[in-house]
Formats: C-alpha cells, structure tokens, sequence
C-alpha cells in the first residue's frame, strides 16, 4: 500500500484481480438489457395499480363478523412483498453467467427435495396439497421452475462436449419424476408448464422432427390420462366444454373481464368483482378489463409480447448454447404462464390457479417470479465492446447484427470455445 501523504488524495487500494462495489454495479449497468429491465418495471407498477383496485374484493371476502381487514391490505402487503422480490431481482441479475448457473442447479435440486416432501407434510389449501411451510408457507414448484429452466439448458448444452451423452433421456426423465410429482399434488397446470418449458428446449437443442412428434403424442395421452385419473382435472376440463354456469369461477371472470367495455368503469367502481373469488392473484386480469378497460388489457398483452420478443432479439445473435436455452426457458416460463392466466380469464381455458406473473399479488411466488426475472437478466448480460467470431443463432438465420457491424468501427474480438 502507498505511505499516507497528509494533503494529498489518496487513491483507494484494489487487491489483483478485484474490482470495487461501484466498478461492478458500472459493468453491470453497461451488460444489461436496460429496455428488458424497463419492461419489467413498467409491467410491476401496472400490477402494483391493478392490485389496489383488486384489493377491496378479496379484503371483503375475508372479513368476518369479528375482524374487518382494511380494503387496501392486499395493496399494502403487495408494496412490501414488491421490494423484497425487487431486490432479489437485482441481486441475482448481478450475477455472472457462471453464477447464475450454478445458482439455477442449486435451486432446482432444492426445490426438487421440498417437493418430494409435499406429500407428506404439505398444507392443504383448497383442496390441493401444494404448499410447504418452513419459517414461511410457500410452494417448492414456484421456485423450481426458474432451477428446471435453467438446469435443462445445462444438461442440452452437455451435447456440445459430447455428441454421444443422452442428454434427451436424462431431461425427459428429469421432467416425468417432476410431472408425477406435481400431479400428486394435483397441479396439472404446473405440469403443462415444465412440459411446455422442456418442450421449447428440446425443439431449440435441435432433436430430430420425428422424434418431437412422438413427444407432442405423448402429451397428448398425458392429458388424456388426467382427465380420466384425476376428478380436479376431470370437472375443470367439463366445466370448460361444457360452457360454464354463472356460478363457474371462468364465467364469473369471464363477465367481469368484458363488463367494463373498451375504456372501463374506473378506478375503484368496478361492481362484479366483488363476487370474483381470488381476484387480487387468479383473476386479476378480469380486475384490469372491469375497471380501467380492454385497452388497459391490451397494453398489459402488448407489455408481455414486447419482453418476449426483446429477448428473444437478444438471443437472436446468442453464440453460448447454455444462454440460448436458458433465456429462452426462463421466459417461456414467464410467458407461457401468462397466456395462460389471460387465457383463463378469457374463459379458453380450463381454470388453473396460476397467478400472472410481475402483475398479480403474491407472496413467496412474487419472489420466485423476480426471482426468475432476475436470472433471465443475468443470463443475457452482454458486454457491448465484444464480438464473438463464432456464429450466433441470428447469423445462420440471416438475423444477425453482421451488416450492421460492417459499417461500424472495429470492435475488440473474443474467441468463444465450446
């Protein structure tokens, strides 16, 4: 260290090799994808007004004879359990490539323990044995879909060190101990989401078109066997074709969706959804629609799209086989579980009870959520004064960034090795 000179300014010491608090969070901020992250927060503060006004229903439907809950309490909870998952948000988007792996592998062998304990010492709610208490109640599924996104994006990128490796057979077994799991639940919903998840892999790891259509038959009978194993599944699918009853929680929410018209009733003057079950978390959609309009819904549908394509363009010129699946595992995760939540409330769906995601109260799964948006940032850091000589996705599809470089100054080169 240099002797301390009185008057003159002292430069601070930096160990070899290691940067200072602010050197990081400078690197950090020139690597991300600042327009995802504004996505985010534009898409959280749209949840955070939706949730104020869900709020009143679900506080009313809760109070009894002996304690009244405040209309905003859900609003209040939603505020502080926002800046727990904000943080974890931006704490695990700090991390490296490297880290945010092994974070995912980690979590999902975890998550993957708690939920081989649900049957056993799960909470009942609602007649599904999902949630698991340990100092705080909270489903294990919840926080393995980020883990599962991202431990099958590293057993598919095994295939780059060994063609031979069966890495198809080890992730489809993987995904059934997960889905039989999930289905002792039941939770046939979730389950469709890994699958969904495990699918968008396996097409983007490049397994043969025949063998995808075998796995599209397989699901096919999956389905066909819950409908027919499990009474939950059975009535929901019923109640779905058959239309619905006024009473039906899809009808409800279906009306209530559509009672507000184009430009909505406003804030706070929305009726139906006082008899909407769950309407600050499942239906909080129809919330959207009664009180601020289908406008309103389509900018929350257009929000979602626009964070789907903006990764996905920037995955487009992604040379890191593990990134390119796990960015898009994580937001089809994101994604996938929004359409369906929207698709519910739209009554296209079956009823699911899945929240949607960044929007929609929640405790624990507003964790598990920022959470996953928090690896998904992580995993498509880039740094912007590098360019890899291999060749990316967008570039063996003509997408890619090479005639824009062309006319640009050159630029620094790294050499990728698989």
């Amino acid at each position: 260290m240099q002797p301390y000179v009185p008057g003159k300014r002292q430069r601070a010491h930096i160990p070899k090799g290691k940067l200072s608090r602010w050197s990081e969070l400078k690197i950090w901020w020139r690597e991300i994808d600042r327009v995802l992250l504004f996505l985010i927060f534009l898409l959280m503060s749209f949840g955070t007004i939706a949730v104020a006004a869900a709020s009143p229903a679900t506080a009313n439907r809760l109070s009894t004879s002996s304690e009244t809950l405040d209309p905003l309490y859900f609003f209040y909870r939603h505020i502080a359990w926002q800046v727990v998952g904000l943080s974890a948000m931006l704490g695990v988007s700090m991390l490296t490539r490297d880290n945010a792996r092994r974070l995912g592998i980690v979590l999902a062998a975890v998550m993957l323990f708690f939920l081989f304990l649900v049957p056993f010492v799960g909470v009942e709610i609602n007649g599904a044995r999902r949630w698991i208490r340990v100092g705080m109640q909270f489903q294990p599924s919840e926080f393995l879909k980020p883990g599962f996104a991202i431990a099958m994006a590293w057993i598919f990128a095994w295939r780059l060190r060994d063609p031979n490796l069966p890495v198809l057979g080890i992730a489809t077994g993987i995904l059934g101990l997960i889905a039989a799991l999930m289905m002792l639940q039941p939770n046939l919903g979730g389950t469709i989401l890994f699958a969904g998840v495990w699918f968008v892999m396996v097409v983007l790891s490049g397994v043969d078109a025949k063998r995808i259509g075998v796995f599209i038959g397989g699901g096919i009978a999956g389905i066909t066997a819950a409908y027919f194993l499990y009474d939950n599944a059975r009535h929901r699918i019923d109640s779905f074709l058959g239309g619905g009853t006024a009473y039906d929680q899809v009808d409800l929410a279906s009306r209530t969706l559509l009672a507000g018209g184009w430009t909505g009733a406003g804030y706070g003057l929305g009726i139906r959804k006082m008899s909407l079950p769950e309407a600050h978390t499942d239906y909080i959609f129809s919330v959207i629609g009664e009180e601020f309009g289908l406008l309103a819904c389509a900018v929350i549908v257009i929000l979602y799209l626009a964070i789907v394509g903006r990764v996905l363009m920037r995955l487009v010129d992604e040379e890191d086989l593990f990134a390119l699946l796990a960015g898009a595992g994580l937001v089809s995760l994101l994604g996938g579980q929004a359409f369906i939540n929207m698709l519910v409330n739209l009554q296209l769906f079956p009823s699911k009870g899945m929240t949607l995601p960044l929007v929609s109260y929640g405790g624990s799964s507003t964790i598990a959520v920022c959470t996953t948006v928090g690896l998904l940032l992580a995993v498509t850091r880039r740094n912007p004064f590098l360019k890899s000589r291999t060749k990316g996705l967008g570039e063996w599809m003509g997408l890619g960034q090479a005639g824009a470089m062309n006319t640009a100054a050159p630029r620094p080169t790294r050499e990728i090795s698989r």
